[in-house]
């Protein structure tokens, strides 16, 4: 893989055969070997030079070529709708997802949790729990509605994209842009993570304003793959998600057969551990923004359609302050997950890596008891947090959880935030 962050500025390009990339015109009369150029546009033609996105693909087959397209039958929590009776504001917590107990790949053993906005809309986001326990064979994905953050908890994935091969494992994520067609291998048997999908303006790197030119994530840590692609000429099914709906149809030829590229839309992974982590050297905890690795901004300037914000390994030296995230409400919906330890405001248990979070726009949250009691009582010297990885996909819309995850919410989160002491107040 090369280190190159698409979108970011400059351009890559790559070949899996010498001499398949044309040079001087994207859509030569004759690309080399009979190949057929595509064009794949991430954004609109006429979008600012500094935020254009797409790439030139040099493949086998024109991808137009297929068959109409069928409701597809499986995957049956994956893109269901959410639910239409009115929500409560209530928090909500569940537990990790068992495996399946029969066979599933990735595509079928996806469950949607929640999710905001129309994809029509091209705005918001939805957040899908991934669990597998079979290679796609024979079979391809892609979203139509939008672009697929990939966030492993438990076990490697090893994923065949258009664009090239991406090994992934728990502390990495990997973004599949939107359409790119893909199929999911499992080198441990059996997966579990989170799914991001995206359904507004592409995910970047936030502005980094008064932190300077160095800090947070780096481009030069962002790895796309070097062109890779398969000449198999048997069936094989691909399966779409378009206008929230599952289509499938059948090809006679893996429709992964992209022989060499160019442009600046492209799959990429990124191991969180390189993140630069900012923080106060003072006093006061610093607001959740300054640990933003990626950002999908809205029409609002400063709200965002969707954040995704890690919280990483970490020093804590500030004095006479609260350490851990204080109890807050705000105008942004928090969908929670965790990849590995405990996270520092949830020590009680009932978080483990795995499970998900919702706090949904005002709802009051905070530490629970103990880890308020722990923190208020603490002796505040330089204390390192480690051995933990909880990340946050955050947005300005409401989070609209699907009847399957209603029903299989925890029934007592509420409790984490029983038990806390009446503040006394001197006597008159």
């Amino acid at each position: 893989m090369t280190s190159y962050f698409p979108g970011f500025g400059g351009h890559f390009e790559s070949e899996a055969i010498a001499g398949a990339l044309p040079q001087g015109r994207n859509s030569p009369q004759r690309p080399a070997f009979g190949l057929y150029a595509e064009q794949l546009s991430g954004t609109a033609f006429t979008a600012p030079r500094h935020e254009n996105r797409r790439s030139w693909l040099y493949r086998l087959r024109p991808s137009a070529e297929h068959p109409p397209y069928e409701r597809y039958k499986g995957a049956k929590l994956f893109a269901p709708g959410t639910s239409d009776a009115p929500l409560p504001p209530n928090r909500l917590r569940w537990d990790p997802l068992d495996l399946p107990s029969a066979d599933a790949d990735f595509v079928d053993g996806l469950v949607t949790m929640m999710a905001n906005r129309d994809p029509a809309d091209l705005e918001g986001i939805a957040v899908h729990i991934y669990r597998a326990n079979a290679d796609m064979d024979r079979r391809a994905f892609f979203n139509a509605d939008g672009e697929l953050l990939i966030i492993p908890e438990r076990g490697r994935l090893d994923l065949l994209t258009e664009l090239g091969r991406i090994d992934l494992k728990p502390g990495e994520i990997a973004l599949i842009p939107r359409g790119v067609r893909f199929r999911v291998l499992l080198p441990d048997g059996e997966a579990r993570g989170y799914v991001a999908e995206n359904h507004g303006a592409l995910f970047r790197l936030p502005e980094l304003g008064p932190i300077g030119s160095n800090g947070l994530a780096n481009p030069r840590d962002f790895l796309t793959p070097h062109a890779w692609f398969e000449d198999v000429e048997s069936e094989f099914e691909l399966i779409q998600k378009s206008l929230g709906s599952l289509w499938t149809t059948m090809l006679d030829h893996s429709p992964l057969d992209v022989v060499a590229w160019h442009g600046n839309l492209a799959p990429w992974k990124y191991d969180l551990a390189r993140f630069n982590t900012i923080g106060t050297v003072s006093y006061d905890h610093p607001d959740p923004s300054i640990f933003t690795v990626l950002t999908s901004p809205s029409d609002v300037p400063g709200r965002a359609n969707a954040d995704f914000v890690i919280f990483p390994p970490r020093w804590m030296v500030a004095e006479d302050t609260f350490r851990p995230p204080w109890f807050h409400r705000n105008v942004m919906s928090e969908a929670m997950g965790l990849i590995h330890g405990e996270y520092d405001a949830k020590e009680g248990g009932g978080f483990a890596p795995g499970g998900l979070s919702l706090h949904n726009i005002m709802a009051g949250h905070g530490p629970d008891v103990e880890s308020w009691r722990k923190a208020s009582e603490a002796e505040l010297k330089p204390h390192k947090i480690d051995g933990t990885m909880a990340f946050m996909v955050e947005t300005c819309w409401p989070y609209r959880p699907t009847e399957y995850a209603l029903k299989h919410a925890q029934p007592d989160y509420d409790d984490a935030w029983g038990g806390f002491p009446k503040a006394q107040l001197p006597k008159a």
